[in-house]
């Protein structure tokens, strides 16, 4: 008996006590085919303006998901309270993370970019590669010359 009372007080402890918004209930599915088509936009983009393009996919409690285009290096970047996960989908960089942000200034709420990462540890990037960032990290990441990258990023919003 005291078993039964246990196992039904473990299963009350982990049952939400209210449902979860629909959304937080949906299941996203996009293949990378499709994430690639997605990015063809972001492509010409990079190319008519600074050689990076990103935008939002979707928003969820406590995360989003984006796509992102580089022809060129990026800045620079530290993100406060957020962690980076993303997967390669095409393309080649280095990814600079650790150290010390050179130049360091606020871009937005929590965001701070610079221009290179000092002192960090390199990694070469490649398709298929999962990368995970966390929070307060500085990171960069170094694209060849005359090469691409595209990547699919989550945010995720930390405990500060």
């Amino acid at each position: 008996m005291k078993r039964i009372r246990f196992a039904a007080l473990a299963v009350a402890a982990i049952v939400p006590l209210a449902p979860l918004p629909a959304r937080a209930q949906a299941v996203d599915v996009q293949s990378s085919q499709q994430l690639m088509q997605e990015a063809a936009p972001l492509r010409e983009q990079a190319k008519q303006g600074n050689g990076m393009a990103s935008k939002i996919l979707e928003k969820y409690p406590g995360h989003y998901t984006m796509l992102g285009y580089r022809g060129k290096d990026g800045q620079a970047e530290l993100h406060e309270g957020v962690a980076d996960f993303f997967v390669v989908l095409e393309g080649h960089a280095t990814l600079l993370s650790g150290g010390k942000v050179l130049n360091p200034k606020p871009s937005g709420p929590g965001e701070v970019r610079g221009d290179a990462v000092q002192g960090g540890a390199s990694r070469k990037l490649a398709k298929g590669d999962v990368v995970h960032i966390p929070a307060n990290v500085p990171h960069q990441l170094l694209i060849p010359a005359g090469e691409s990258f595209t990547y699919f990023i989550i945010k995720v919003d930390t405990p500060k």
